[in-house]
């Protein structure tokens, strides 16, 4: 299958368990592989034969910027589900949602979750 990639989108949000995550928000990455059928838009050179990316990114932006979760679970979630709302021609996607500065304890670079979807599995 053929794929989109878009990497280290960067946002601002307020998802977490914790009230200074609610409160004082921070850093979130999302990494995003669409896989679809591009030949028709390799052959034609047609945006209406694949996904707007500009379009994506503002779907991605509206979540993890929007309505606060607790968990980047949710998050990684509904970011697939709204991308096959939004682009029918999407078959399958890999949301990695990244959170750089959890208040845990530890020397780490981030933490983050990876989901993979089908369109045949939502």
């Amino acid at each position: 299958m053929d794929k989109i990639v878009l990497e280290q989108m960067a946002f601002y949000g307020y998802h977490g368990l914790f009230a200074e995550e609610k409160k004082l928000g921070q850093r979130y990455y999302v990494d995003l592989t669409l896989e679809l059928d591009l030949s028709e838009a390799g052959e034609t050179d047609q945006m209406d034969a694949s996904i707007d990316y500009g379009a994506v990114y503002h779907v991605i932006k509206d979540i993890v910027e929007g309505p606060s979760k607790q968990l980047i679970e949710a998050v990684a979630s509904k970011i697939a589900k709204e991308l096959f709302q939004n682009f029918p021609s999407l078959q399958a996607c890999r949301v990695k949602v990244y959170k750089p500065d959890p208040p845990i304890p530890g020397h780490y670079r981030s933490v983050a979750v990876e989901i993979y979807r089908e369109r045949s599995s939502i």
